[in-house]
């Protein structure tokens, strides 16, 4: 069974996560970590849910032919890897903005709130199987901006009357990310599609 650096299961992690934040946090913080670890326990296993879950609708719908065209496979690689690349920048941004809100530069730290942030969006992908139901993908990742209000003060130590902003631009960073990531890939593959690739295109959100 995956673990996180500090032994629990990962199965906790997620439960924990998400039923009981205000608890994690402090334990996450406390936790040894490096990037690549939180990437291999954690991130590359949630981010497939939501491709994993699309592929799983498509067959229970009816287009289980699409799913062997060069474009759904591209489809879901390229959104499986935005993913991927959406925890590390919106790291990155967390600990950029952290000397403008007085909390301590950690990339560490930052990806942590980052990766754990975007849980109710992953796990939330599960609704993918009802090809439909892909826009309450985006309710259920919203709970992530709490997790970030309860996470980001506790892991980067701004200041407190500084640390609701800083949670407001992430926050903010998080939605524009998903959404911007996400457009230029709808975007590289419709153009796979009208290039005449034959693709069956079903989108995630």
């Amino acid at each position: 069974m995956a673990t996180n650096p500090a032994g629990s299961s990962f199965v906790d992690r997620v439960k924990n996560i998400l039923l009981q934040p205000a608890a994690e946090w402090p334990v996450i913080e406390g936790e040894p970590a490096t990037i690549r670890g939180i990437y291999m326990s954690y991130v590359c296993i949630l981010a497939a849910i939501p491709p994993i879950a699309s592929l799983i609708g498509m067959v229970l719908f009816g287009w289980a032919a699409a799913i062997f065209s060069a474009g759904m496979i591209a489809n879901v690689v390229l959104h499986y890897l935005g993913s991927l690349a959406i925890v590390y920048l919106l790291a990155l941004i967390i600990d950029a903005l952290a000397p403008t809100f007085g909390a301590n530069k950690d990339l560490v730290r930052a990806f942590k709130v980052a990766a754990y942030s975007m849980t109710p969006y992953w796990i939330g992908g599960l609704l993918l199987i009802v090809p439909t139901l892909g826009m309450l993908v985006w309710l259920v990742g919203l709970y992530g901006i709490f997790l970030m209000y309860l996470g980001l003060p506790i892991l980067m130590k701004p200041p407190e009357d500084k640390a609701v902003p800083y949670v407001a631009v992430s926050a903010v960073a998080m939605l524009v990310l998903i959404a911007l990531v996400y457009a230029i890939i709808q975007r590289v593959v419709v153009a796979m599609i009208l290039s005449g690739s034959g693709i069956a295109y079903a989108p995630y959100s």
